[in-house]
C-alpha cells in the first residue's frame, strides 16, 4: 500500500477529525504551559494589579458590581471581563498562574468553536466546491489547529488582560454558529402554517435573530469588539446564502429573497452603523480629539493600510522580529510614497476586496475568509483615534485568513480533480505541513520567553530594539531584580536601556520617571537632565496614560516617604502637563494628591479634586476624596452634600463600604482635622 493511499484512508476514517482536533487541543495546552508561570505584564498593572475594584473581599453583590465597574480601560467598562478576573481573585488571589490558565482555557473553547464553525461553513460551500463530508471534518480540524497555535494570537492567552479580547470573541463565534444553524432551518419552507416545516422556518428565523441580538449584547460585556458580530454573520449571509430561501416548489427555478433577513440587517446592522457614524464623525474630525496621538485621522488611515497587510504577513509567515508585541517605534505614513509602501499596500487591500467579489462563486470559502479579515479591522483599523498596532486585534481577524488559506492547501478537496490539480497535491501538502509546523515553533519559543519577566523582556527588546517600550521595560524589569540594592548587578544594568528610551524623541516620560524613581529609592544622586528631559517632553504634547502613570508612580513614592524628590521639580513636571487644554481627570487629581499630601497645600489639593470632580463626573473615586477633604477642612455642610450625591451613585450597593465609612467621618468630625490625609 503507498503512502498516499494510507494517508487517504486514514483521513476517511470517522475518527479522524475528531482526533485530530483533540490532538490540537492537546499540543496548544503543551506549547502554553510554560508560558503560564510568567508574571503580569504591561496593561496587567492598571487594569489588574493596581485595581483594587477587581480584587474584592468577598462575593457580595455590591462587591461584585464594583469589580464590574471598575476597568479603566474603557468607558464601557467591560464587565463581564471584569467580573471573570474578580472570579480569579477570589479563588486564587492575585496570581498570575491560574489567571493566564483560565485564559488558556478561554483559546481552547474557542478553537473548538472554530472548528464547528468552520465546519459548517464548508460544508454549506459545497454548493460550489465538492468536498467529501469526512474530508470536511479534517479541514476544519485543520484551521482550528492551525488558529490555535498562531503565534499572533498568543497575546490572547499569556497576556492576562487580553482575556477581554478572547472572551467577546468566544460569544462572537458561538452567535456566528448559532447563525448559521438557525438559517440551515429555515432553507426547508412550507406556506402552510401548521406544516412542521414552516415551524422550522420561522424557528430558524428566531434562531438567527436570537444569537445575533443575544451574543452581540453578552460580548459587548467582555469587550467592544463583538459588536462585529452582526457583520461577520452578514458576510456570511451574502457570500454563502446570497440571502435567498428555497423555492416553496421543487418545480419553481428562481429563489425568492428573504426579506426577514434584509429587515433583520437593516435594524441590526445599517440603522447602527449610520447612528454611530453620526454620532462619532462630529468629534473625530475636531483636532483636540487627536491631540494625545503622534498622529491624525488621514495619517492614521494611511498608516493603517500598511498595518493591515503587516497583519497577514505576520499571521501567516510570523518571523520573531514581527511579532515583538512592541510597535511604538512603527514609522507613520504621511503620504502615499512616504513611506513608499504606503500605496502599494493600499492597492493590496483594494485588490483584496476585489477579490471577494471575483471569488465569491467560484471560492466562496476564500472569498468569505478574506471578507472576515478585512471586515474584522474595519473597527480597530479605520476613524477610531485607537494606538496603531496591536496583535491581539487578529484573534478572529486571523480564523478569516485561515479559512481563506487552508482549504486551498489541502489535498483531495475533489474526488473528480483534475489531472493538473493532482500535481499540486505534494506541494500543496508540504506547504501545510510547512506552516502549521512554523506556527508551532514560533508559538513555542516565545511561550517559552513569556515563562519569567527577565526572559520576555530581554526576547522582547532583542526583537523591537527601536522600541522605547521594549527598552523602558527591559530596564525596569532589571530595576524589579535589583531588589532596590546599589551592590546588585542588575542596578547597573538598568541604566543603559532606560537611557536609550529616554533619548528616544517620541517616548514618554516612563524612562525617566523609572531612572528618578530607583536612584531616588536607591538614595542615589539624581541627575538634573533626567528632570529637564522629563518637563520638555510633558511641554511640548499633551500627556498621554503613560506620562500620567509616571506622575502618578512619582507621587506614590513621594507621599509614601519612599523617595526624597525635589519638590520643585515635581511641580514643574505638574504644570508642563497641566499647560495642555482640557487636562484628564486622573491627572488633576494625581495633583491634588501631590498638593494635599506631600507639599501640604490644602486650599490647592481641593482646588484640584473639584476639578476632577467636573471633568468626569462619574468616577466616584474623585468625589470620595473630595469628601474626605472637605471633612478634614472641616467643611462638613459641603462634605455632606457631596456624600448626598455619591449616593445617588451607588447602584446595587456598590458603595455601601464607603459611604459608611464616609458617613462616620463626617459625624465625627465636627472640628477640622487638619493633619489628616484623605
Amino acid at each position: 500500500m503507498t503512502f498516499s493511499r494510507l494517508v487517504k484512508q486514514t483521513v476517511q476514517h470517522r475518527w479522524f477529525p475528531a482526533s485530530l482536533l483533540i490532538l490540537g487541543l492537546a499540543l496548544t495546552a503543551a506549547i502554553y504551559w510554560p508560558g503560564l508561570s510568567g508574571s503580569f505584564f504591561f496593561d496587567d498593572n492598571p487594569n489588574i494589579v493596581d485595581n483594587k475594584g477587581v480584587q474584592p473581599t468577598d462575593a457580595s453583590l455590591p462587591s461584585l458590581i464594583n469589580a464590574a465597574l471598575s476597568s479603566p480601560s474603557s468607558e464601557f467598562k467591560r464587565p463581564l471581563s471584569s467580573l471573570t478576573f474578580a472570579a480569579n481573585y477570589l479563588l486564587t488571589g492575585l496570581d498570575p498562574y491560574w489567571m493566564k490558565l483560565t485564559n488558556l482555557v478561554i483559546h481552547l473553547l474557542n478553537g473548538w468553536l472554530v472548528f464547528l464553525l468552520a465546519r459548517a461553513l464548508i460544508a454549506l460551500a459545497q454548493r460550489a466546491v465538492t468536498i467529501e463530508t469526512q474530508r470536511t471534518g479534517v479541514i476544519a480540524a485543520l484551521i482550528a489547529c492551525g488558529w490555535m497555535l498562531l503565534p499572533i494570537n498568543l497575546t490572547g492567552v499569556l497576556y492576562v488582560v487580553q482575556r477581554m479580547e478572547s472572551l467577546a470573541n468566544l460569544f462572537v463565534l458561538m452567535g456566528l454558529i448559532g447563525y448559521v444553524a438557525g438559517r440551515k432551518l429555515m432553507l426547508t419552507q412550507s406556506n402552510n402554517p401548521f406544516s412542521s416545516q414552516f415551524r422550522s422556518d420561522w424557528g430558524g428565523f428566531g434562531i438567527c435573530a436570537a444569537s445575533l441580538a443575544i451574543f452581540t449584547l453578552i460580548g459587548l460585556l467582555a469587550k467592544e469588539t463583538a459588536v462585529m458580530l452582526p457583520l461577520y454573520a452578514f458576510l456570511i449571509e451574502w457570500v454563502l446564502f446570497g440571502f435567498y430561501r428555497r423555492p416553496i416548489t421543487p418545480s419553481q427555478n428562481t429563489h425568492l429573497r428573504e426579506w426577514r433577513l434584509i429587515s433583520l440587517y437593516t435594524i441590526g446592522l445599517l440603522i447602527p452603523l449610520i447612528v454611530g457614524l453620526a454620532w462619532l464623525l462630529p468629534s473625530l474630525l475636531r483636532p483636540e480629539s487627536w491631540a494625545t496621538r503622534n498622529f491624525t485621522l488621514s495619517t492614521r488611515l494611511l498608516s493603517e493600510a500598511r498595518i493591515v497587510v503587516d497583519y497577514i504577513i505576520w499571521t501567516l509567515l510570523p518571523t520573531p522580529h514581527a511579532l515583538s508585541f512592541y510597535h511604538d517605534n512603527f514609522v507613520i505614513s504621511t503620504g502615499l510614497w512616504h513611506p513608499w509602501t504606503t500605496l502599494p499596500c493600499i492597492l493590496i487591500l483594494v485588490a483584496m476586496a476585489g477579490l471577494v467579489l471575483v471569488l465569491r462563486q467560484r471560492r466562496p470559502l476564500a472569498s468569505l475568509g478574506i471578507a472576515l479579515f478585512l471586515g474584522a479591522h474595519l473597527l480597530t483599523a479605520t476613524i477610531l483615534p485607537l494606538e496603531l498596532v496591536y496583535e491581539h486585534r487578529n484573534y478572529f481577524a486571523s480564523f478569516g485568513l485561515l479559512l481563506a488559506v487552508v482549504p486551498l492547501l489541502t489535498t483531495g478537496l475533489s474526488r473528480q480533480a483534475s489531472q493538473p490539480a493532482q500535481g499540486f497535491i505534494l506541494a500543496r501538502s508540504t506547504t501545510l505541513a510547512t506552516l502549521l509546523l512554523l506556527w508551532t515553533f514560533e508559538t513555542a519559543i516565545t511561550a517559552i520567553a513569556w515563562s519569567s519577566p527577565l526572559s520576555l523582556a530581554e526576547t522582547l527588546a532583542t526583537r523591537a530594539p527601536g522600541s522605547p517600550r521594549a527598552e523602558y521595560e527591559l530596564g525596569r524589569t532589571y530595576i524589579i531584580y535589583s531588589h532596590y540594592d546599589p551592590s546588585s548587578p542588575f542596578t547597573a544594568m538598568a541604566y543603559a536601556p532606560l537611557e536609550r528610551a529616554a533619548a528616544l524623541p517620541d517616548s514618554s516620560i516612563l524612562p525617566q520617571q523609572a531612572l528618578i524613581f530607583m536612584n531616588s529609592r536607591m538614595h542615589l544622586p539624581l541627575k538634573d537632565a533626567w528632570w529637564t528631559s522629563m518637563i520638555e517632553k510633558l511641554k511640548s504634547r499633551p500627556p498621554g496614560v503613560q506620562d500620567e502613570s509616571s506622575l502618578g508612580a512619582l507621587t506614590d513614592c513621594a507621599r509614601d516617604h519612599d523617595c526624597d524628590l525635589p519638590p520643585q521639580h515635581m511641580i514643574d513636571a505638574y504644570l508642563a502637563a497641566l499647560s495642555h487644554p482640557n487636562p484628564s481627570a486622573r491627572l488633576l487629581a494625581m495633583y491634588g494628591d501631590y498638593a494635599w499630601n506631600v507639599l501640604d497645600d490644602r486650599d490647592l489639593g481641593v482646588r484640584m479634586a473639584e476639578k476632577a470632580v467636573k471633568a468626569d463626573p462619574s468616577e466616584t473615586t474623585y468625589r470620595i476624596t473630595l469628601i474626605r477633604m472637605r471633612v478634614v477642612l472641616g467643611q462638613t455642610s459641603e462634605a455632606m452634600c457631596g456624600y448626598q450625591q455619591l449616593a445617588l451613585m451607588n447602584v446595587g450597593g456598590r458603595l455601601d463600604q464607603e459611604l459608611k465609612s464616609l458617613l462616620d467621618m463626617i459625624e465625627a468630625h465636627s472640628q477640622p482635622a487638619s493633619t489628616t490625609k484623605p
